[in-house]
């Protein structure tokens, strides 16, 4: 068996060779906070010969400043903090100094060093993280960039496709209106002239006067359909009266076609607070319309609830909520890419800068709710 001193010096060159062939670099420090060892992969990192380190205050020498230039005070280190407290600390966010001036990006950890339950100093072990950082700064921008660009893209899709529907309404009213004129009167001219014919068919023959009053009462079935399809395109309402009365006449007509269902209906307007025109209120009466529709087509509802409030000026704000105790659905189905009409319905309200929320569940109901502020401008929008 070797005597001790033969195993103290071979511990010591393991330690030594395992210390000099780590990639991170490892210096000890005493209660003074002077070097008692480094290695070779610290020197290097640190741009000092190992023989000019030993001895020296290591904060004075490498951890003096922070990143921008201002002093960092021994008594701040937690370095120091973790050796004279007893404690292990570890940080991956500060900067050491090299000979040369100048500083690189650090992550280190220190430990204290125990003989016999006292703490004689620390170990540090460090490790240069410039590039990771560089890594780190490249990836953010690129980020930075790309949400730029998504951003970009989508105001400009969103412009588009407010765009396109406001070309789409235009559309709509401009059919509307030629219906209203050129279908509208040929019915009423046509209706005149059975009614003309009516009045003069020999009373000896009942079939045709049957047959006039069955072509007067298809005419006026015409009539009606025309008038519906002429609604559907654009309410005459909307224009004339304004945005309040289209929602309450909506939510009145809806209530009156939905014979199985009960429709609780309450609208509160603050005084002041003027109708908005042009694309803002064709988007919250069709938000309202899809509403309605869906309900109608999947949520096999008996109880509707629909509220509408206007906040008092200087920044009114409409809020709409509608809610029924319906089927429900997933919250999968509602953020799913194929649901176009709750795709839709959020588009509109963004590009107004509103806010639309669903909550939903299987057998729990539906509630919609838009938020969509209304800017004032004496009284217009």
């Amino acid at each position: 068996m070797p005597p001790p001193a033969a195993v103290t010096n071979t511990s010591t060159d393991r330690l030594t060779l395992l210390l000099e062939s780590t990639g991170e670099g490892i210096f000890g420090i005493d209660m003074d906070g002077c070097c008692t060892f480094i290695n070779r992969a610290a020197a290097q990192m640190l741009g000092w010969p190992a023989e000019q380190v030993l001895g020296r205050n290591m904060h004075d020498l490498i951890h003096h400043s922070h990143a921008d230039g201002r002093p960092y005070p021994e008594c701040d280190c937690p370095i120091f903090h973790a050796f004279r407290r007893g404690l292990p600390c570890r940080h991956a966010d500060e900067v050491f100094w090299r000979a040369d001036g100048s500083a690189f990006a650090a992550e280190y950890s220190s430990h204290p060093v125990l003989e016999n339950g006292v703490v004689q100093g620390a170990v540090v072990t460090l490790v240069d993280i410039t590039e990771r950082k560089r890594a780190e700064e490249l990836l953010r921008r690129s980020h930075e960039m790309l949400e730029t660009r998504v951003a970009e893209r989508t105001r400009e899709l969103r412009e588009l496709a407010a765009h396109l529907e406001g070309v789409r309404e235009a559309e709509r009213k401009r059919i509307a209106r030629e219906i209203h004129d050129e279908l509208g009167s040929l019915l009423v001219a046509l209706k005149m002239d059975v009614n003309w014919l009516e009045r003069r068919v020999d009373p000896a023959r009942p079939e045709l006067t049957a047959k006039c009053q069955r072509m007067g009462a298809l005419v006026d079935a015409a009539v009606d359909n025309v008038g519906r399809i002429i609604t559907d395109l654009r309410p005459s309402i909307l224009d004339h009266q304004g945005l309040w009365a289209a929602l309450e006449w909506q939510a009145q007509e809806w209530q009156r076609s939905a014979e199985e269902l009960r429709v609780d209906f309450k609208m509160f307007i603050e005084a002041g607070v003027e109708p908005p025109g042009g694309g803002l209120s064709i988007a919250v009466f069709r938000i309202f319309q899809e509403i309605l529709s869906n309900v109608a087509r999947h949520a096999r509802a008996r109880h509707l609830w629909i509220r509408i409030d206007v906040d008092a000026p200087p920044n009114p704000t409409l809020y709409l909520h509608v809610r029924d105790d319906g089927v429900g659905t997933s919250a999968g189905a509602l953020h799913a890419p194929t649901s176009y009409g709750v795709l839709g319905m959020r588009e509109r309200a963004a590009h107004f800068g509103g806010r639309l929320g669903i909550d939903s569940a299987p057998g729990r109901g539906t509630q919609v709710r838009l938020v969509m502020p209304i800017a004032q401008e004496g009284g217009k929008t």
